[in-house]
């Protein structure tokens, strides 16, 4: 169990999307205190080394109504952010493609910037993000290497790693994203991030200093954790 705050994200998941821009636009300091996990569903090469480890990744396949409601939901917390959304079409996806190329972004200082990008190719223009050439097209305008970036899930040492963090979504409980863990506290979905960032405030503040006001605000509708799978 990881010792400091982690966050968990998709670049699947619209929810990490705004999970992700709300974070940076309301807590910067809070981004940068904490570790940042990405979370995915793994191809069947990755799912057969998780089960020879004895751990099965924890995701149930979504329902017609379900996917009905976050295409309306998600639209609805987009606008209110002044945000838009054009939303993908996903054949025969492999998600090691991004999220294997984003361990590569992070090695090189730029994990922030490659996820930026592809939750912007992916949500706000509707680009198939498990195309190598989309990731290819994100690293170079990163300045990154795009044959090693797009397709970083060819690389056994990269492959590895990747089982590695998948382990760890089973360890910490993860049941879908975004999803906030530090120690045995735990929060999920971006109407839970105001509570996130209070309790990494309150971790981060000094003895006797009085707890941060500016976090941000709940959403209108608590009754639903805006978190998906």
């Amino acid at each position: 169990m990881s010792r400091h705050p982690r966050f968990y994200f998709s670049l699947r998941s619209p929810y990490s999307w705004l999970a992700f821009h709300d974070l940076l636009r309301d807590a910067p300091e809070v981004a940068d205190a904490i570790e940042w996990a990405p979370f995915w569903e793994p191809d069947e090469r990755n799912d057969q080394a998780l089960r020879e480890r004895g751990e099965q990744f924890p995701y149930v396949a979504m329902s017609r109504a379900k996917h009905l409601y976050i295409l309306q939901d998600v639209a609805r917390l987009a606008a209110a952010r002044g945000l838009s959304v054009k939303w993908p079409v996903d054949r025969e996806p492999v998600w090691e493609i991004p999220h294997l190329g984003y361990l590569v972004a992070l090695r090189e200082g730029l994990g922030r910037e490659y996820i930026a990008e592809v939750c912007s190719a992916r949500w706000q223009h509707g680009r198939d993000i498990c195309d190598r050439a989309t990731i290819a097209d994100i690293a170079t305008r990163l300045g990154l290497d795009p044959d090693e970036v797009s397709n970083a899930c060819d690389d056994d040492g990269l492959r590895a790693r990747g089982v590695e963090l998948l382990m760890d979504v089973c360890r910490d409980g993860v049941f879908g994203v975004p999803f906030f863990v530090h120690r045995f506290t735990r929060f999920w979905g971006v109407d839970r991030l105001a509570d996130f960032v209070a309790h990494v405030r309150s971790k981060l503040a000094p003895a006797g200093a009085p707890p941060a006001g500016d976090a941000p605000g709940p959403s209108a509708d608590p009754g639903h954790a805006g978190g998906c799978g």
